[in-house]
């Protein structure tokens, strides 16, 4: 028995590819949001996806220079708690800013409804807390007579 599967495309939120110099969309990369993760897709024949799962972005980063900035392009950088990947570039898509802020939406959409907070900060306060306490051990002071 053979099972075929196919794809939603409404669910959908963002889908692009990245221009050339002159702002035309002609290769074989496709990125591909949806609601829970961003897919990217490369190749003819040989296809490669990688996936980054949206509540695991971490912090994103947008540059506009001014080659891409003419064609209303620009290159997004998502890191991202992943051990494959993890950093991706969205590189020269079309109106970036808009994509930056469905980004925001969805990432926040998505931390609330997995109940993900930023604990990184968390580890980082534990770590300046007890760092006090252990300086004049680490420095050699020990209090006793002279």
């Amino acid at each position: 028995m053979v099972y075929q599967v196919k794809e939603d495309k409404s669910k959908y939120v963002w889908t692009g590819k990245p221009r050339n110099f002159l702002g035309m969309a002609i290769n074989f990369t496709r990125y591909i949001i949806t609601t829970e993760k961003i897919i990217t897709r490369k190749g003819f024949l040989n296809i490669k996806e990688d996936e980054i799962l949206i509540y695991r972005i971490l912090d994103k980063r947008m540059e506009l220079p001014l080659g891409q900035r003419i064609f209303g392009c620009g290159t997004i950088y998502l890191r991202a708690k992943d051990s494959d990947t993890p950093e991706k570039a969205l590189k020269k898509i079309r109106h970036p800013r808009l994509l930056t802020q469905t980004l925001d939406e969805l990432i926040e959409n998505a931390k609330l409804k997995y109940r993900v907070s930023g604990r990184d900060m968390y580890a980082a306060a534990a770590i300046d807390d007890d760092s006090d306490d252990d300086t004049d051990f680490a420095c050699g002071v020990i209090d006793g007579p002279d």
